[in-house]
């Protein structure tokens, strides 16, 4: 049993080393492939994606300029308004006249900031809601250009990993190559 079992290992040992050598001989083959695989990927990817940035970025445009657009109507409306409630206070009536018209005005405000948060389950931030805003808009404007968002997300998150497959198949410990040939390569 104990030359079977020391047998048993010299095998092993053996199996090991010819592996060891097998891949020390082809990996350096295997890496180039793998290497040229993963470039034409990223072509193909980045030759797939090109049209679609294009249209994203005339959708981001137009979006925008939507959400500028209603940002300053509501810059331009409040201060309508709050010249508006000037005008009433000291040129028309008198603040006594006014001030139950300013209490509900706040008060139909507040209620519009909670109906807000009821129907997003957000805060008013001026930040999220203009967001949040663009969204809208961009998404409806995909649609009427028929740019499919998910095949575009798909898309930007193949080109990621294979991205990042090429840098960890490039890193010196990979190839296991001292760093000095690598950078001689370069």
């Amino acid at each position: 049993e104990k030359l079977s079992s020391e047998h048993a290992t010299e095998i092993e040992d053996i199996k090991s080393l010819v592996h060891r050598l097998f891949v020390a001989l082809h990996l350096e083959n295997h890496q180039i492939r793998k290497e040229r695989e993963l470039l034409q990927r990223l072509d193909h990817l980045k030759e797939e994606l090109l049209p679609l940035e294009q249209m994203k970025a005339r959708i981001m445009d137009s979006a925008d300029a939507k959400t500028s657009r209603l940002l300053w109507i509501g810059l331009a409306l409040m201060s309508t308004q709050g010249g508006a409630l000037a005008w009433l206070t000291w040129w028309v009536y008198s603040w006594d006249i006014m001030e139950p018209v300013t209490y509900f005005i706040t008060y139909g405000s507040a209620m519009a900031f909670y109906a807000y948060f009821v129907l997003t389950k957000q805060d008013y931030v001026y930040t999220d809601a203009k967001d949040r805003q663009f969204l809208h808009y961009f998404y409806r404007k995909s649609k009427n250009q028929h740019f499919n968002v998910e095949r575009y997300n798909k898309l930007k998150e193949d080109l990621a990993k294979a991205e990042e497959s090429l840098r960890r198949l490039r890193q010196p410990l990979h190839l296991r190559l001292p760093i000095e040939e690598i950078n001689d390569k370069d």
